[in-house]
C-alpha cells in the first residue's frame, strides 16, 4: 500500500492513504544516520510504501521527495532537521506584537522555501488587537512583499467568519505553516478543520513570547486533496547548506539582477563597485528592509536569528 506520513512520534509513524484510512507503522530495517546531515530519516509529508500485518504496519520504502524544508538542529550544529517534505506552499504566520516577528525571520523562512522554488504566503495575525501604528506597519510589509509577488494577508484567527475567507489560499495544496511560538498557528489550524483540535497556548508574561503547545510536526487533511502541516513554534531559523554566494539566488528581486554585477556570480553585493544589486537598492528598486535581511544572512556567522 501507499500513503503519506502524517506524524512521527519516536519510532512510530502514522501513514494516511488516499482513501482517508490511517495506519500506525514502524520503519522496516535500519536507516543509517551516520554521516547524514539530517537527523530524521522520515519526515511528515513523505510518500511511502508499507504493508500492514497484525496490529502495526511496516514501512518498506520511502519514495523520492519533490522537495523539503530544512532548518538547523538546535541541539547538534552539524545536523539539520527536515521539517516536512513534498510541499506546495509555505505559510509564514507572523505577528507584530505578543510576540513580535522580525522581518529577518520572515525572510529566512522565505529563503529556505525559495531554495526549492516553493511559493510563499504571509498571514499577519491578531488584527483584532491592532492600533493605528500597527496598521501603518502592515502597509509597509504588504508594500515590501507585493513587489516580489508574495501575498500578505491581515487576519484575526479568532474571527468566526475567517474560514471562508482563507480556505481558497490552501485548496488542492500541501501547505506548511511556520511561525514563532504564540503567533496563533494552532488557533488557525482549528479554524481550518474542526476535527484538528490543536492545543492553544498563552503568551508568557515574563518574556512576552509564546509557550510551545505543538511539540512535533503533524499533517492534517482538511479536504480530499488539501493538506495542512502544523509545525512546532520556533524561536530562531537557521539556514542550512547555503554559501554566501548563493543566498542572493533565493531573493527573487536579486536573482535576475546579480548577473549584471561587475563581478558576476562572485559578487556578494556588499561594497563592490559596479554592483547591480547595490544600485537597485539605492534606486529604491529593491527594498532596504529585504536588503538588510540579506546582509544579516551573508555577514553574520550564526544564521539562527
Amino acid at each position: 500500500m501507499n500513503g503519506r506520513i502524517t506524524s512521527c512520534n519516536g519510532s512510530l509513524y502514522q501513514v494516511l492513504t488516499d482513501d482517508g484510512k490511517s495506519f500506525c507503522c514502524r520503519l522496516r530495517g535500519k536507516f543509517r544516520l551516520e554521516d547524514k546531515k539530517e537527523n530524521n530519516p522520515i519526515a511528515v509529508g513523505d510518500r511511502v510504501e508499507f504493508i500492514f500485518e497484525d496490529d502495526i504496519g511496516s514501512i518498506t520504502k520511502i519514495l523520492q521527495r519533490d522537495n523539503f524544508i530544512l532548518r538547523k538542529s538546535i541541539k547538534k550544529e552539524w545536523q539539520s532537521q527536515v521539517l516536512a517534505s513534498n510541499i506546495d506552499q509555505v505559510l509564514i504566520m507572523a505577528t507584530l506584537f505578543e510576540p513580535r516577528t522580525s522581518m529577518s525571520f520572515i525572510d529566512r523562512v522565505m529563503v529556505s522555501a525559495e531554495s526549492f522554488r516553493i511559493p510563499q504566503l504571509i498571514f499577519i495575525n491578531k488584527k483584532d488587537l491592532m492600533e493605528d501604528v500597527h496598521f501603518q506597519e502592515v502597509k509597509t510589509i504588504i508594500d515590501c512583499y507585493d513587489t516580489i509577488g508574495v501575498p500578505v494577508k491581515l487576519i484575526s484567527a479568532l474571527d468566526n467568519n475567517l474560514y471562508g475567507d482563507i480556505v481558497p489560499f490552501f485548496q488542492n495544496k500541501t501547505n506548511l505553516i511556520v511561525g514563532l511560538s504564540g503567533v496563533g498557528k494552532s488557533t488557525l489550524m482549528n479554524v481550518l478543520g474542526a476535527e484538528i483540535n490543536q492545543k492553544v497556548g498563552e503568551i508568557s508574561k515574563s518574556t512576552n513570547k509564546g509557550i510551545h503547545t505543538t511539540t512535533f510536526a503533524e499533517m492534517f487533511r482538511i479536504q480530499p486533496s488539501t493538506y495542512i502541516i502544523d509545525t512546532p513554534g520556533v524561536k530562531e531559523w537557521g539556514l542550512v547548506d547555503m554559501n554566501q554566494q548563493e543566498i542572493s539566488d533565493y531573493f527573487p528581486e536579486m536573482r535576475d539582477r546579480r548577473l549584471n554585477c561587475k563581478y558576476g556570480s562572485k559578487c556578494l553585493h556588499l561594497k563592490e563597485p559596479g554592483c547591480a544589486i547595490l544600485m537597485a537598492v539605492n534606486n529604491g528598486e529593491i527594498s532596504t528592509i529585504r536588503y538588510k535581511s540579506y546582509l544579516s544572512m551573508v555577514i553574520e556567522n550564526d544564521n539562527r536569528k
